[in-house]
């Protein structure tokens, strides 16, 4: 596999993983990426680092080990608008925004409330990604969200950690499903290992098959160049400026 780049991934500060920041960036290094996205939870999952660790992201530097370093948060998406648990001016300060639903803080309803909140999160202009998108146990209208993930330019995640819980539903078709979308609208991907611990850096070994199998096309995974993931990131950030601007009167 040459991918440049793994984006979902969590430190000791999540509170529910195993590897500090110094360890994840060498293991990055080891495993030939050229850009590590580090994405802490945020204050609604239990026992997760305060707000004061995304407040003071400035201090780390943003290349160890020679491997590019984007540091983030994991936001929670918490009710049917997409309402998010940071507010905006310490998302403000962070590199990278994945917004997810956890069953544990986002009760899960109809299939049209569950769509809703996640096509809330997408909206939002702070927001980069939306974390693993495929437990049944959580129906959602996945066309709205390709379809949303265009116009909004966020993406959807294929995580590989999903695939292995025994917590969520219907994984792997749900992806399928996400694939096939995204090659008929022609809507790129990010492909993530959320890793909980080194060993697991970078790894796909239950989401590539997936991928294979479906003959999703390489150049719509933005994994195989982290310029152009850079690039997407950048066009983020002017769309989010260009959305203050316009609120603000500029």
């Amino acid at each position: 596999m040459d991918f440049e780049l793994d984006v979902h991934t969590h430190t000791i500060a999540s509170g529910h993983a195993y590897g500090t920041l110094t360890e994840m960036a060498k293991e990055a290094s080891l495993r030939g990426l050229k850009l590590l996205g580090i994405t802490e939870h945020t204050h609604n999952m239990p026992g997760t680092c305060d707000d004061l660790y995304f407040v003071n992201l400035r201090v780390v530097p943003r290349e160890m080990f020679g491997v590019r370093l984007m540091l983030g948060a994991e936001l929670n998406i918490m009710d049917e608008h997409g309402t998010v648990d940071l507010p905006d001016w310490i998302i403000d300060k962070t590199d990278l925004r994945i917004a997810s639903i956890h069953g544990n803080l986002f009760a899960p309803g109809t299939r049209e409330r569950n769509t809703a909140a996640v096509l809330g999160a997408m909206k939002n202009p702070k927001i980069d990604m939306i974390g693993h998108p495929d437990d049944g146990n959580c129906p959602l209208d996945y066309e709205q969200l390709v379809l949303a993930s265009k116009e909004f330019h966020t993406l959807l995640e294929i995580n590989n950690n999903s695939l292995r819980s025994p917590s969520r539903k219907n994984v792997g078709e749900n992806i399928r499903t996400i694939l096939k979308l995204c090659m008929q609208y022609e809507v790129p991907v990010i492909m993530n290992s959320d890793a909980h611990i080194m060993t697991d850096l970078a790894n796909t070994d239950h989401s590539m098959p997936i991928v294979e199998e479906t003959g999703f096309p390489k150049e719509l995974i933005l994994n195989y160049s982290a310029e152009k993931f850079e690039a997407f990131i950048a066009k983020n950030r002017a769309l989010e400026k260009a959305v203050s601007d316009k609120e603000s009167g500029k």
